[in-house]
Order: structure tokens, then sequence, then C-alpha cells
């Protein structure tokens, strides 16, 4: 079995960060490439990522580079740039990649302009690459400090999971392999866009109840969306489905969440976006989502409402009448 000693990551933010740390903690030498100048001088300078990731001591494993070259020749790769980006910054990568390196694809959601799920922008960008996914609930800065954390870590190509699960599990970050690529992916994408949702209800103030239905139904509206797209319904009911939208949905660290919040409470997005330096990738999953489950007949009137608050055409009440007041239906 191969051992990632040297492994990269892609991605400077503060789950990028959280990532490095981890798997330095974990023994491996870390490589992490950040496109903010900062962000690499703070790490090399003060081991902390000021900017991203502040009040985190980080491990002299991590090394913080500007040029994403340096990542070619390492035994694996983590994959932690902003969806929206993932497909530039890989492409910018894959000149210098070796064949056949695992890329472990940690970004929640979907591409706005194509509807596509990570593991399609890699395999159409580096279709020699092996293809995981690390997804489940996880906050980075929990994650960073050492607490206890599980995920899953999906891959078609079992050899390389198992690999993988050893060169990535820490004493409190505890990977289970799996190898549906695509479950893992709904899972992370879907629940930032319910989080927001569940944020939403609990800031115009619509009490737990709302909140525990949003959840609940929500998980529906994710596991009919898996089944057509063929995953196994068996995914989604682990840390990378159902976990992960548990966790994202209820706390206000979640920045889906918050920003759900802080819509209920009479904020308006361009507001909430621009007090932000991190990525929220519910907003731009949401009208991808819309996009999707249209095009595949899936009937998500929680997203899809989301996706239309959060454009702009329909606002919060009437989508909430909107959705009280929909045909009565058997639950399952």
């Amino acid at each position: 079995m191969a051992k990632y000693q040297n492994i990269g990551v892609i991605g400077g933010g503060a789950w990028g960060t959280a990532l490095a740390q981890t798997l330095a903690v974990a023994g491996r030498d870390v490589t992490l490439w950040a496109f903010e100048t900062e962000c690499v001088n703070s790490i090399n300078d003060l081991r902390e990522n000021t900017l991203f990731l502040p009040g985190i001591k980080l491990d002299q494993r991590i090394c913080a580079i500007s040029d994403i070259s340096n990542l070619g020749d390492m035994d694996a790769v983590l994959s932690v740039a902003p969806a929206q980006h993932t497909r530039a910054i890989l492409e910018t990568f894959v000149p210098h990649m070796k064949a056949s390196m695992p890329i472990v694809l940690c970004s929640k959601g979907i591409e706005i302009s194509t509807q596509s799920f990570m593991s399609d922008v890699l395999d159409e960008v580096a279709p020699t690459a092996i293809p995981a996914v690390l997804s489940g609930p996880s906050f980075a800065v929990d994650v960073a400090k050492g607490l206890p954390t599980a995920v899953t870590l999906a891959c078609k190509d079992q050899t390389v999971g198992h690999a993988l699960v050893r060169a990535i599990a820490a004493p409190t970050f505890r990977p289970y392999l799996a190898h549906d690529v695509l479950g893992a992916e709904i899972g992370g994408a879907v629940k930032n866009v319910l989080a927001i949702v569940c944020g939403l209800v609990l800031g115009k103030e619509l009490g737990r109840s709302a909140h525990a239905a949003i959840i609940a139904r929500g998980y529906a509206e994710m596991t009919r969306l898996g089944k057509a797209l063929g995953c196994n319904p068996e995914t989604l009911t682990g840390l990378c489905g159902l976990g992960d939208l548990v966790l994202t949905c209820s706390s206000e660290q979640s920045r889906n969440m918050s920003c759900g919040l802080a819509l209920g409470r009479g904020q308006t997005l361009e507001q909430i976006m621009a007090s932000r330096t991190s990525v929220t990738e519910g907003v731009a999953t949401a009208p991808a989502l819309k996009e999707m489950a249209s095009k595949l007949n899936v009937d998500m009137p929680i997203c899809t409402a989301m996706a239309d608050i959060l454009s702009g055409n329909l606002s919060v009440d009437k989508a909430i009448i909107q959705l009280l007041s929909r045909e009565h239906k058997t639950e399952t």
C-alpha cells in the first residue's frame, strides 16, 4: 500500500489551513499553496494564518508557498479552493502534476456555470488523477484545535482510499472510508443551502419546531436528488450527509447558517457578503441546485425557494406562505 508522506494543500482559507494542521499533526510533511501573499507570509513567519484562521498556532511541518507548480511532486493533494474557483485553479496546477496523483476534493458546492460537482470538474480538467472526496461535520476551528471530528473519505479506488485514510487520520481526526464519491458530494453541497434556510427560520423567529422541520424535509430533498443522480442512499445517512446537515444547520459558527440568520433579521445579501472575507458556499450553490433539480425533475421546494430568495425573485415572507400552502402529501 502506498504511503502518502508529502501532501499538498490547495487553498489557504480556514478549512485548507485546518486540514494542513491536521496532516502535520498526523506526521505528514505539508506544503500549502495560498493565493494571498499575506497568508503565505504569516504562516511561514508567524506560524499562524492571521487572515483566515487567527489564534491557531500552526505546526512547523507546514510550509506555505505562492507557486502552485511546487505541488506537482507531492504524493497526494487536497483541493480546498472554493467551488466556483476550483476549475481555474486546477487548470493552473494540472500541467505540473504527476500522472495518477490522488486529489482529494474538499470543497462543498456545485459549479454554477455547468451544474457540475467537483469530481466532474476534476475528471474534465485532470482525467488521469485519482479522485477522492473528503466531507462531513467539521468546522475548521474545531479541527485546527484538535477537537474530536469524524468525516467521510470517499474514493472508488479502495486501495488508494485505505492509504489516504491512513495518511489523513490523526488522534482526534477520524476518516471513515466510503466508495460513493458522488453521494459524498451531494450531501456536502445540499446541506449548505439548507443551512441558510435554517438560519433564516431562526432569524425570523419562526421557532425550533420549524427549524427541525426544515432539517427533516431538507434531508428528504437531499435524498431525492441523490436517488435521481444514482448515488447510494446509504451514503447520505452517514457523516457526509445527515451528519454534516445536522452540524451546519444547528450552529451560528456555520457561515451558511449565519448568513440565513442575518437575512431573517432584515439584512440584505449584499450587506452580508460585503462584511465577510470567507466564502459562503451555499449562496453560490443554490442557483445551480435549483437548475439541476429542474433538469432532473426532482421536487426540491425548500432549496428552490432559497435560490429564489437569494436572487431577489422572491421575498422571505412570500416564500414562507408559498411553502406552507403547498398541497398536502404523504411523508414518504
